[in-house]
């Protein structure tokens, strides 16, 4: 059973930063397509970055050249850097690793809030 746990969200000022972790239980990092996704109150989830096996990476309008998203196979943790933080960043954050065994098979975390507030 894959396991995926999301930590460092928290509460900051707008214009400040978090950085988000995602760990994985063996090594499905290393063979998945990573993205996070986000979702805040009454609205749909997002794709915020993905990066792909072989590291290519995509990020929605809304965050490029704000948000990096970085793997390191060697610790199964995908990571995504959030700078010059907005209050409409504010939302649950959803860690996917998405790979291929005979299907394409998608695994969620728990999600970590982050919320940008003065």
């Amino acid at each position: 059973q894959v396991q995926l746990v999301e930590s460092g969200g928290g509460l900051v000022q707008p214009g400040e930063s978090l950085k988000l972790s995602c760990t994985a239980s063996g090594s499905v990092i290393s063979s998945s397509d990573m993205g996070w996704y986000r979702q805040a109150p009454g609205k749909q989830r997002e794709l915020v970055a993905a990066i792909t096996r072989t590291d290519s990476t995509t990020y929605a309008d809304s965050v490029k050249g704000r948000f990096v998203i970085s793997r390191d196979n060697s610790r199964n943790t995908v990571y995504l850097q959030m700078n010059s933080l907005k209050p409409e960043d504010t939302a649950v954050y959803y860690c996917n690793a998405r790979r291929w065994g005979g299907s394409w098979y998608s695994y969620w975390g728990q999600g970590t809030q982050v919320t940008v507030s003065a």
